[in-house]
């Protein structure tokens, strides 16, 4: 605590959190809503990556939340994949409700997450964006995502970067963030219950040496 009583979290962590999705589906928008909570009037195509933060006070622990946007053209991507998708704590695919090849460009996003060793433990929430536009020509395509969502374990928002509450933004991200955490959490937990043992040779004990007795 501080001088005054109040708790002053003293540990910061980084949690990177990647956006995917096929250009003009809004991961820029959304991104610029979460991290400054205003809507973007004008997005110019992302030209390789963009990147925001936003700070958040989590179970104690300050968490600077950093969220990477990237360009949805190949042409644009090639000389950063690599570097894109290094040391990711969660990842969000956004497609856009009116433009149907969006959706179906998921399941490449989602193999690409795979080639670069994004395993199922890595959180992952898809985001059906643009609801504001919704028509029941594209109401199929909704179910259809809510089914990719299951199948693939994740949770499922429809939203509107555009006419969406803050709030539920705010809660898409958070849930993340905090499920983040409790990873951490037992991460942590588990390498405290780890026990140092010497070995049972005492020639080995002699010298020093240390094994690992899990």
């Amino acid at each position: 605590m501080d001088s005054c009583g109040f708790w002053i979290p003293t540990v910061c962590r980084t949690c990177k959190i990647i956006v995917l999705g096929d250009a003009g589906v809004g991961k820029t928008s959304l991104t610029h809503l979460y991290c400054t909570g205003q809507f973007p009037e004008k997005t110019d195509s992302t030209i390789g990556v963009d990147f925001r933060e936003r700070l958040l006070h989590v179970r104690g622990d300050k968490i600077k939340v950093q969220l990477w946007d990237t360009a949805g053209q190949e042409r644009f991507r090639k000389s950063m994949v690599q570097h894109y998708y290094r040391n990711v704590h969660a990842v969000v695919f956004v497609y856009d409700v009116t433009n149907a090849a969006s959706f179906c460009s998921l399941p490449l996003w989602m193999e690409e997450c795979q080639q670069h060793s994004l395993g199922p433990d890595v959180p992952r929430v898809l985001v059906a964006n643009k609801a504001d536009l919704v028509t029941f020509r594209v109401a199929s395509t909704i179910e259809q995502a809510r089914h990719l969502a299951e199948v693939h374990s994740m949770p499922f928002y429809l939203y509107s970067a555009k006419g969406g509450s803050r709030e539920q933004l705010d809660t898409i991200f958070n849930k993340l963030v905090q499920q983040i955490s409790r990873q951490r959490g037992k991460e942590a937990e588990a390498v405290k219950s780890i026990k140092l043992t010497p070995k049972a040779n005492p020639e080995e004990e002699k010298k020093g040496k240390w094994t690992c007795n899990c």
